[in-house]
This record gives C-alpha cells, sequence and structure tokens, in this order.
C-alpha cells in the first residue's frame, strides 16, 4: 500500500489531478453557498410568520456550507468495480466516488463529494481484503494544513497486495491534538462504523476504554441518525449529555465539522435545574441516598397521599334544580383514577370531567339531552371546582420536595419500609428552609424535583439523547434522562472502570434499567487509538482492583519511551520538578496537559506563573501561543492531550472520599495522554503502580 508524495504539477500526475478535483469541489461548494446567499425570501412568500421561518432555514444552510480551510473537503476515494445505482450514490451513478464531510455537487447537480454518512460511503469504511464489498480499489488523501498533499491506494481485489496497515490513517489518528475535539470521520474503524450506522429505532450503549474513541463514535452516531432521518429527528429533537462544561466545551465542534448545527448541548444539572437555583452541595452519604431509586417510590407515595377519598355528596344547581353525586360515587370515580396511576395532574384534570359526566346521566335519566357544552359548563361550576381541590389538590413539585427534606413526621411516613431511618436522617436537612426561594437546593435535590414534575405531568421526550460518561451517573439522574427519551432512543456510552462517584453504576445492566432502555444492545470498544500501549498498559494495572473482570484496552500504537515515572526527592522539591517536566513537555508538538489532585491545583498555579509559564483551564482552546492546560483531576474525564505530566498519584487517590474511588480517578488522569505521559512523584505510588 504505497503513499505518493507529491513531485511535479503535470497533467499525468495523479496527485496533481487530485488536487484539480479538491479545488474544483472547494469551487462548487462556493457556488452551492453563493445559490442559498441569493435566495429571496419575497419571491416565495408573503406571510411575515413564514418569511422568518424560511430565512432562518436559509440562514442555517449557508452556515452548514461554510468551507473550514483546514478541514479536508474529502478524505477518500473509492473506486467501484461496477456502477453503483443513483440512490445509493445521493443521485449520481458512476464507479469513482470521493468520499467527505458533506455532499458537494456541481452547477448540473452532479455529486463531486458524497457524504460520508451515504450507503455509497460505507464500504470506505467497512471493505477489506477478505470482504471487498465490490470495492477494486480504496485511496486514503493526505493533508498539510488544507492542502492535500498525499495519497495511498490499497487494492482489495489484488491477490499480490498483502494487506497492511495505512501510513495515512496511522499519521491521522496520531496527529498531535491542538485545540478542541475533532471529528473522526476519516479514521472511524470497522467496528466504530456498526456502532455509528445503527438505527435509530434501538437504544446501544458503548463500554468502551480509554483511547477507543466512544465519545467520537457517539457524536458520529448523532450526525448519520440526522442524515439517515432528518425530517423525524428535525421535528422531535436531538441531545448530547456531557459531564460537565469544560467537556462539552471540548466537544463542541465536532458536529458542526460535520455540518450539522441543531444539536443541542447539556449536563444532567442543565436539563433538571428549571424549577429551582442549585446553590447547596450534599455530603456523599446523603447524595448516594436521594440518588438512590427508592426516592422514586419515596416521591409517588408523597404525591399520592394528597388524595382524600371524598365523605361528603356534590350537589350542583343548575337553574332552578340541583343534581346529586352520592360520595360513594365520588369515591369510585377517585379509586378507579387512583388504580389507571395516572400522572397526578392528568387525573387532577380528569376528576372534574367525570364528576360532571356522572351530573350528565342524572339528567339524562330526567329527561334532559345536555351536550359536551353542558359537561363543561358543570365541571367549571363553584361546587364541582371545591369537592376537587378537596379530594384531588394540586401539588407543586419543589414545596413537596421541600416539606419530604424538612419534616421528619412526612419522610417516615412515605419512606415506611424503603428507607431505614439512618437513610431517613441522611437526607433531612438540619435547618429546615422557609420556602423554595430561599433554600439552598443541591443537584441531587433538583432531580428529586425534576421526579416530582414528571409524577405531576408528563415530560417532553426528544427523538435521540446521546449520553456521555454515563458510569458516574446516579439511579435517579439516569431515570432524569430516560424520561427525556421514553419514545426516542439513546446512545449511552462510558467506562465502567472510571467511575468516580459515590454512586457511579456497577454494571451496564444496572445502568439501563434505570433508564428505562432495558432491551439496550452493549457493545464493548477494546481497540485503543489515541493512548499509547505503554501508557495504558501501566494505568491498566489498577483494573482488577477497580473494575474487576472489565476487559483491558489493546492499544494499536507502538510509542517506545512514551512513559516516564519519576520519583523526587522530596515534597518540597516536587514543584520545581514538575514545572521543569512542563517545560520539557512544551519543547515537543501539541498540547499539554498538568494533571493534579485538586487540592494541588493552586500551589501548582502559583509554581508557573512564578516560572513564567501562562496556562489555561479546562476547556478553554488550546493555540500555537499558549498550549498548557493546569487541569483538576475532578475536571480531567473526557479530556486528551498530546502530553500529560501528572502530579504526585498518592494525591489524587487521597483526594477522594473511598480508595478504590481515588484509584478510579488516578485511571483516568493516567489515560489522558496521546502521546506521552511523565508521572512525578514524591509520597510513594500506589501498591498496584509501584
Amino acid at each position: 500500500m504505497p503513499a505518493h508524495e507529491h513531485e511535479s504539477d503535470t497533467t499525468t500526475d495523479p496527485l496533481a489531478r487530485e488536487r484539480a478535483h479538491l479545488a474544483a469541489s472547494r469551487a462548487a461548494l462556493r457556488a452551492m453557498r453563493e445559490d442559498a446567499q441569493a435566495l429571496d425570501i419575497r419571491d416565495v412568500t408573503a406571510n411575515w410568520v413564514n418569511a422568518a421561518v424560511l430565512q432562518a432555514q436559509i440562514d442555517e444552510r449557508i452556515k452548514s456550507l461554510a468551507d473550514l480551510s483546514h478541514t479536508p473537503l474529502f478524505f477518500g476515494r473509492l473506486d467501484y468495480l461496477h456502477p453503483v445505482g443513483a440512490e445509493q450514490a445521493e443521485g449520481a451513478e458512476g464507479e469513482q466516488f470521493y468520499i467527505g464531510r458533506r455532499h458537494v455537487h456541481d452547477a448540473d447537480g452532479d455529486p463531486m463529494v458524497i457524504d460520508w454518512r451515504a450507503p455509497v460511503s460505507q464500504p470506505f469504511y467497512r471493505a477489506s481484503k477478505k470482504d471487498p464489498q465490490d470495492v477494486g480499489q480504496r485511496r486514503r488523501f493526505g493533508y498539510t494544513g488544507g492542502d492535500l498533499t498525499a495519497y495511498e491506494d490499497e487494492h482489495l481485489t489484488d491477490p499480490t497486495e498483502a494487506a497492511q496497515t495505512s501510513k495515512l490513517l496511522q499519521a491521522e489518528i496520531e496527529r498531535p491534538r491542538v485545540g478542541p475535539m475533532r471529528d473522526i470521520v476519516a479514521t472511524i474503524q470497522p467496528e466504530q462504523d456498526e456502532i455509528v450506522r445503527s438505527g435509530l429505532g434501538g437504544t446501544v450503549c458503548v463500554q468502551g476504554g480509554p483511547g477507543t474513541g466512544k465519545t467520537a463514535v457517539g457524536l458520529h452516531r448523532v450526525a448519520y441518525l440526522l442524515y439517515a432521518h432528518r425530517e423525524r429527528l428535525a421535528r422531535t429533537g436531538t441531545l448530547v449529555i456531557g459531564p460537565n462544561r469544560s467537556f462539552l466545551h471540548y466537544i463542541e465542534q465536532v458536529l458542526p465539522a460535520l455540518g450539522e448545527l441543531e444539536v443541542k448541548q447539556a449536563t444532567v444539572d442543565d436539563l433538571v435545574a428549571a424549577q429551582v437555583e442549585v446553590r447547596g452541595t450534599d455530603a456523599a452519604e446523603s447524595a448516594v441516598v436521594k440518588g438512590d431509586a427508592r426516592m422514586a417510590e419515596v416521591l409517588r407515595r408523597a404525591i399520592r397521599s394528597h388524595v382524600t377519598l371524598p365523605t361528603e355528596p356534590v350537589m350542583v344547581v343548575r337553574g332552578s334544580r340541583r343534581w346529586r353525586v352520592p360520595a360513594y360515587e365520588l369515591e369510585e370515580i377517585v379509586t378507579e383514577l387512583l388504580a389507571r396511576d395516572m400522572r397526578y395532574g392528568a387525573a387532577h384534570d380528569a376528576l372534574p370531567q367525570r364528576i360532571a359526566h356522572a351530573v350528565l346521566v342524572r339528567m339524562e335519566e330526567a329527561g334532559e339531552a345536555p351536550d359536551d357544552r353542558v359537561q363543561n359548563a358543570v365541571a367549571r361550576t363553584p361546587a364541582v371546582k371545591a369537592a376537587v381541590k378537596a379530594i384531588w389538590p394540586a401539588v407543586d413539585p419543589a414545596k413537596l420536595v421541600l416539606r419530604l427534606l424538612s419534616d421528619p413526621e412526612f419522610l417516615a411516613a412515605h419512606a415506611d419500609g424503603l428507607l431505614t431511618e439512618d437513610e431517613q436522617k441522611a437526607i433531612l436537612w438540619t435547618k429546615p428552609a422557609r420556602s423554595v426561594k430561599s433554600a439552598k437546593w443541591s443537584a441531587a435535590d433538583a432531580v428529586l424535583i425534576d421526579e416530582a414534575s414528571d409524577l405531576v405531568a408528563r415530560t417532553h421526550s426528544l427523538g435521540h439523547v446521546v449520553l456521555d460518561e454515563a458510569q458516574d451517573l446516579s439511579p435517579m439522574q439516569y431515570r432524569a434522562v430516560g424520561r427525556r427519551c421514553t419514545t426516542g432512543s439513546a446512545t449511552v456510552l462510558g467506562d465502567l472502570a472510571q467511575g468516580t462517584t459515590p454512586w457511579s453504576t456497577e454494571s451496564w445492566a444496572q445502568a439501563l434499567h434505570h433508564l428505562g432502555k432495558e432491551d439496550a444492545v452493549v457493545e464493548e470498544l477494546t481497540a485503543g487509538f489515541r493512548v499509547p500501549r505503554e501508557v495504558i498498559a501501566y494505568a491498566s494495572r489498577l483494573l482488577p482492583v477497580i473494575s474487576p473482570g472489565l476487559a483491558e484496552v489493546e492499544s494499536v500504537r507502538e510509542s517506545p519511551g512514551s512513559l516516564a515515572v519519576r520519583e523526587v526527592a522530596g515534597p518540597a522539591e516536587l514543584d520545581a520538578a514538575v514545572v521543569a517536566a512542563c517545560e520539557e513537555s512544551l519543547a515537543q508538538e501539541g498540547s499539554i496537559g498538568l494533571i493534579a489532585a485538586d487540592a494541588r491545583i493552586p500551589v501548582l498555579a502559583q509554581a508557573l506563573t512564578a516560572a513564567g509559564h501562562a496556562y489555561l483551564s479546562p476547556g478553554e482552546e488550546t493555540t500555537a501561543e499558549s498550549r498548557l492546560t493546569l487541569v483538576p483531576a475532578s475536571l480531567a474525564k473526557g479530556l486528551e492531550y498530546d502530553y500529560v505530566v501528572l502530579d504526585e498519584p498518592a494525591a489524587v487517590v487521597d483526594g477522594e472520599p473511598d480508595e478504590r474511588t481515588g484509584l478510579r480517578r488516578l485511571y483516568v488522569a493516567l489515560t489522558r495522554a496521546v502521546s506521552g505521559l511523565m508521572v512525578l512523584h514524591a509520597a510513594p505510588l500506589p501498591d498496584e503502580l509501584a
């Protein structure tokens, strides 16, 4: 599989021809954008509402057609052995197709670049010597900046050519990281592509160790689903959920680079923060109980306790007549509504209509002929309204949770048989708040309010949700995410070995149960493409302790010398040694991450500043001038740097409430490097790494 560098610009030079096609494709993309900009909405609509909607759609179209100068317009070419049908190839019949990030056509409408998500593009990722899928030749292109500088051919049906690892593919995977996360559209592997192209109807859970590309796979699956089911998902919506703002900032450019601008991003805390402001924190013991799935039943009992079986009849006055609904009949209506287990609010709204219907039955028995308008009028009478208020009063979710956390007797009544006395004490506030507004709600409290809100009124469901770093969610957080895709599907991404919360899940079966997606397909990615083999092998020494039975990642990257573990004479010398290690790493190309226990961050910040080194915070974009990021261990998850300097592993472990969680946090920190890792320590290393 020889790679070809540019040698001449003659017309017979294949590289020159490919460059010419790139230039023509860029020109065609500019023309497509200019056509969109030239559209005059006044020609098609006079209605200002329609005009505003159409203009917004045109603006989005113009943005999606932007030509990013340093992003290759196409990265591969497929030469089929036989002509391909128009339906499979986005309207083009032919044998040769350029594969890129988006569809580009010429003035006649003939495709010059085929979208990587089109059916005709699939063999670029899946075809092999054993299964060529009617592809004679696969060509990969190499770029420097935005310039096409090399190509590499693979003849899939040539028995004389042995299968080899693509050097251009390897170079793209190992390219230094500066700036936010990039798409992996040019380097998707066959096992990743199977997940990316899985259907919209099913939920997929991806267990993937560090460097296996699970986050990228999840984002590319969204891009694929938007391509394959554009209208449906435009109607129902898509959402990417990440662990924190730094992570979301890191990944936010991936989908726009693929032409997808409409996908919203949020953290779980963002989802549940609609009703109250989160200003407080919980002790770990309290947060674990509040996050337990048993709290859902406590809340359900507490809400239903507001229903009181009637003991008095309802008397409705209509003109000169009175209509009486006896208490036993009202009780039958209420009992039937309770048995149906409807949303509390829906039953509250249904009750006046049920009572009014009972009145109408009596009217009809008396020879009258009432219609629906009469029933609605009866439902609005003071007598019926008063009965509903007494029997099935409205419930405010935040006030309900406030009472549960403030009133020991109320909590005990509804947690009986569910929570122990110690667990009840753990979640009760020592100083009860006076009102919803004055309460210092925690993130776990907000999840409880969200659950109560769903018990009162159904939460809106989206078409597809991507949940990343899912192993860190509590059962109640899973429920909060799950009710946002009850009628849709999900892509769940995570690594059980990286669970660093006291409530992190121990199995995907357990997590998917709480999510309401028990029929999800669980896929495991074990091939690592980013973290060097030496580094992942070192970190994997922790696996038998932190996640017994989990498969170790097998890295495809051979990088001798990528790991250095250095012992410093004592704590007094550690800061200077860390600064020196950062300086050593900055001599290399790419991004540098200095990861340390949260408690060590202020000290190291001062040491870097004293040494004259500017540094970034997690999520801030690295540039050629500023490539060093100071990362608290608690925010390292999901992030990647070319070179990582890890400060004092023992401090990272000691910063967590228990040793197992601390070792998991350390595992995360050890696996953030994609080119080299330097570990510095004055204190003894954990036994597993010693």
